[in-house]
């Protein structure tokens, strides 16, 4: 099959890389005109992934038509609060006959939907969409470097995220199949709001029991709501939950982490998202937690400090010290 990824930012133009590596013909659109033009002229993005030159079976477009061409698998990769508005504008060149790999974690404000649902909204007027997900612990400039790298595909029907699985797999990077896509797509959203409460810790200098801590009883309230929504239980232990939780709450390629180590100096948000150019999704996602733990009537503390640090101006020590003084209870 020939492959389009739809995303040139970070983690489509790794996965752009990775696909070409593999001698897939992949098509990739680029949104920002001055990188359309450079990667044109020297086969890297500069902005997003210096260092690294995409193949000669990856080719580049500025337009969905073209860049849609031929394809029979598409991987979206932008951001979830620009997600509608792409698939909107896909719409017209995609069929029944795509497979669409959604690479995006978040929670759409204001509809509070998990990029999936938004799809679903979006294509099956008109046909019916055959979408899969990926998830998991899976930094982009590790996947682009050959490091061993294990994600987790979910699709509704299990038979589908098998199809994908088989065509993106690889020795360095390892696919798992599910059928918990409402799991898997929760973790990967909710795992980066978690991250700006590890990094805070980290740059307050609470140490490695702290951390674990933070992961842990993350892990606990991501649990709870997943399951309040009809995830399956399993995921949340597997890549898509714990591994990736880990990974961007303890590595230092993680934007969310970076947000709350920035917090902890005391810089204001405004100050800290100025100098990047990149997206941290857990600032939105904190926003969208927040509103859906009020309307699902589940209890996730962490969310909910770091939702006041971001949005409420709250003290980032202060919130964390409000945490660790909650009253006791059975784990």
């Amino acid at each position: 099959m020939n492959a389009s990824v739809i995303g040139g930012g970070t983690w489509g133009s790794a996965f752009a890389i990775y696909l070409g590596r593999l001698n897939i013909k992949t098509q990739l659109w680029i949104k920002e005109e001055e990188i359309f033009r450079e990667v044109q002229e020297s086969r890297e993005n500069k902005v997003f992934l210096p260092g690294f030159i995409f193949p000669p079976s990856v080719s580049f477009f500025s337009n969905f038509e073209e860049a849609l061409n031929s394809a029979e698998i598409v991987f979206i990769a932008v951001p979830s609060n620009f997600c509608r508005n792409i698939y909107n504008q896909l719409l017209p060149f995609l069929s029944s006959k795509h497979l669409i790999v959604s690479l995006t974690k978040g929670i759409e404000e204001e509809s509070l939907k998990r990029m999936s649902e938004i799809m679903e909204e979006i294509f099956s007027p008109y046909f019916s969409p055959q979408i899969t997900v990926l998830s998991g612990p899976s930094f982009a400039k590790e996947v682009v470097e050959g490091d061993p790298t294990a994600v987790v595909l979910a699709s509704k029907e299990l038979e589908l995220a098998r199809k994908v699985q088989h065509f993106i797999a690889s020795l360095y990077f390892r696919a798992y199949a599910s059928d918990d896509v409402i799991g898997v797509e929760l973790c990967g959203a909710l795992k980066n709001v978690i991250a700006i409460a590890a990094g805070i810790s980290d740059s307050l200098q609470f140490g490695n029991n702290s951390s674990a801590a933070l992961i842990t009883r993350g892990l606990a309230e991501i649990t709870r709501l997943g399951l309040k929504l009809g995830a399956k239980r399993q995921t949340f232990s597997g890549l898509a939950g714990i591994g990736d939780l880990v990974l961007t709450c303890t590595g230092k390629l993680s934007r969310n982490h970076f947000v709350g180590f920035e917090l902890g100096k005391g810089k204001s948000l405004k100050e800290i998202t100025s100098t990047m150019r990149m997206v941290a999704e857990g600032i939105t996602t904190a926003l969208s937690t927040h509103q859906l733990a009020i309307k699902e009537k589940v209890e996730m503390p962490i969310c909910e400090q770091i939702y006041q640090v971001l949005y409420k101006n709250k003290d980032p020590k202060n919130a964390l010290e409000e945490l660790l003084s909650r009253k006791l209870k059975d784990e």
